[in-house]
This record gives C-alpha cells, sequence and structure tokens, in this order.
C-alpha cells in the first residue's frame, strides 16, 4: 500500500506518550501528564511542561495522568492530550490531511476503555483509528518474526501494566497482563524510604533514585544515591544517602511479581512454542526493561535467554509504525472493533 507521510503512529503509555510519523521518526516523547485548573477544568499544560508541575503546584493547579495503571481514568484528559498531540504533528508539517493513527493499548483493557481510545483518537482529529495490543506492537518494534508459525516471546514493561505475551502466526497466543510495572516500583521506595528511614519523598525523587541505582539482579559493584526529602519525626528537610542494595530490597516485591507474571505464561504456553522459545529467548521491551540486571534475573529463574531489545523506551511506537505501513499486518494484528468498519488503504 502507499505510505501516507502524515499517517501517526502512537504508543499511548502510562507515564510517557510516543508519537512516530514513519517517514519522519520519532516527533514526540512526553511524560502523559496534564495540568488543569480545579475549578474551571481548563488545561494549562501538557507534557513535560505540566510534569515539571507534579507536587509543586498551588491549591487551584492540579497536574494528572490521565491514564492509571495502563487504563483511561480520565477520558476528557486523554482526548486534550491526544489532540494537543496530534496538533503538534500538524504544525510541524504544515496542515496535512486528517492522519490515520495505530494506537498501542494495553492487552487487558475492556471494551468500553477501547471504545473511548478510538473515540479520543476520532475527535483528536484522526480520520480512522487501529487498535493494536502493546505487546502486539512491542514484539513487532523489536523486530520479532510475529507473522511467522513460530513462538515469539516479549516482555513489555511499561509505567503502570506489565505485559507478557506469547505470539505465534500475527496472534496472541498466550498473555498476561499485571497492574505492577515503573510506577509500582516508585511507590515501593516511597514506602521503603518512609518506613526504613522515617523520610517522606516524592515519586519523581524515587524514579530518579530506581534509575541511578535500582536493579533486580546484584551489581558488580554496587553504588550510593542521595535521597531528599522531609523528616518524619522533626518536620525538616533531611538528606540521606542509600545504597542500591537497599532499593533493590525495596522494590523487590515489584520485581517478583514480574518474575512471577513471566513464568506462569511460560507454564500455559503449549510445549510446541516452548521448544520455539528456548531456541529464541526472551524479549524484554519498555522503560521498565533498563532496570539493571532484570535480564538476569529472569534467566536464572527461567533457565533462558533473555535480553533486552534494543532502543526498548521506543519498541511500541516503532511497531505501530511499521503496521502503520503495511495493511496485510494491520488485518492480522490489529484488536477488532465491535461494529468494525472496514479497513481503506488510504
Amino acid at each position: 500500500m502507499g505510505l501516507f507521510s502524515h499517517d501517526v503512529g502512537i504508543d499511548l503509555g502510562t507515564a510517557n506518550t510516543l508519537v512516530m510519523v514513519p517517514s519522519k521518526g520519532i516527533i514526540i516523547n512526553e511524560p502523559s501528564v496534564v495540568a488543569i485548573h480545579r475549578k474551571t477544568r481548563k488545561v494549562l499544560a501538557i507534557g513535560a511542561d505540566a510534569k515539571r508541575m507534579v507536587g509543586r503546584t498551588p491549591a487551584n493547579i492540579v497536574a494528572v495522568r490521565p491514564l492509571k495503571d495502563g487504563v483511561i481514568s480520565d477520558f476528557d484528559v486523554t482526548e486534550q492530550m491526544l489532540s494537543h498531540f496530534i496538533r503538534q504533528v500538524h504544525n510541524r508539517f504544515g496542515n496535512l490531511p486528517k492522519p490515520r493513527v495505530v494506537v498501542g493499548i494495553p492487552s487487558g483493557v475492556t471494551e468500553v476503555e477501547k471504545m473511548a481510545v478510538r473515540d479520543a483518537a476520532r475527535n483528536a482529529g484522526a480520520r480512522a483509528c487501529h487498535l493494536i495490543e502493546e505487546p502486539m506492537a512491542a514484539a513487532i518494534g523489536a523486530g520479532l518474526p510475529v507473522t511467522e508459525p513460530t513462538g515469539s516471546m516479549i516482555v513489555d514493561i511499561g509505567g503502570g501494566t506489565t505485559e507478557v505475551a506469547v505470539i505465534s502466526l500475527g496472534g496472541i497466543v498466550v498473555s498476561q497482563s499485571i497492574r505492577v510495572a515503573g510506577d509500582e516500583m516508585d511507590e515501593e521506595i516511597v514506602q521503603y524510604a518512609r518506613q526504613r528511614h522515617n523520610l517522606l519523598i516524592g515519586d519523581r525523587m524515587a524514579e530518579e533514585v530506581k534509575i541511578a541505582v535500582g536493579s533486580a539482579w546484584p551489581l558488580t559493584e554496587e553504588r550510593m544515591a542521595t535521597l531528599r526529602g522531609r523528616d518524619l519525626v522533626s518536620g525538616l528537610p533531611r538528606v540521606i544517602d542509600i545504597s542500591s542494595v537497599e532499593i533493590r530490597d525495596g522494590i523487590s516485591g515489584s520485581v517478583n511479581q514480574i518474575v512471577e507474571a513471566v513464568k506462569s505464561t511460560l507454564e500455559a504456553t503449549p510445549p510446541e512454542l516452548v521448544s520455539d522459545l528456548i531456541s529464541g529467548g526472551i524479549a524484554l521491551a519498555g522503560g521498565g526493561a533498563l532496570l539493571a540486571g532484570l535480564d538476569q534475573r529472569l534467566s536464572h529463574e527461567t533457565k533462558m535467554h533473555v535480553y533486552v531489545a534494543d532502543d526498548p523506551l521506543t519498541c511500541v511506537v516503532r511497531g505501530t509504525a511499521i503496521v502503520l505501513q503495511e495493511i496485510e499486518l494491520i488485518r492480522k494484528v490489529e484488536v477488532p472493533e465491535q461494529y468494525a468498519r472496514p479497513i481503506r488503504a488510504g
């Protein structure tokens, strides 16, 4: 089929939204955060500008994440965020016709949520909206042979959800979606600092420390990081040094749940496909794939080869862009609409 330069692939993530125009590359990579005036509900900022306001806003402004645990928690705000990002694409490349959009969504979403995403994209100016499940998009973006009669396994660890899927012949054979991922790890670090050190820290501080020294497997050289927050006893600001060993202990609950999700998915996989996975290994995608030692931990637990996909943060959006270019692939992998409209090549 002909490729239309204005078609858009979107990874609508809990933590970040990425937008890619196949012929131009990734145009937008911004936090999925919207700053709103509490009383008027007027949108004041979207993306990176809004994220800078998290935890720092006056009483009349609230910074919200319209997607929570991989699902849309605020439809109106999600629609405005999508509109904003699609408008940015229009502004960058001139007044283009309405784009065709492919959106990656978590595999566990309900029919109502799927309809909400489609409506949000159409109301935001898309002439057609196709949905594909995030693990499928991540697998395509990671270069796995999803349409071949062979088994491939992807573990996509985002902000709100971890998606584990075994894929063959363009379909998901076995999958599991758990609402444990990067956000849950941040929350565990907040709780750990409170319980072990009587220190109250914010989510941003927790995320910074997780990225700096977080790990799922002992490091060859353990590292130190600084936590800044409020002492819960004195009420005054306090700074402490914390080791990567402590952070690993703090996030162990989330990591253990991700490991169990992978193991239970393998247990439910047909034996013919398991033999394919033994030779092909397990691919990790999403921001959580960057957690140091997670591949080693999963490899130790499953006795299989586990590797991090190239540029794991962009696997889903790259997958949506690849799907945009192949009409046959869309037909194979898209989530069917209950009252499906025919797919048109243009």
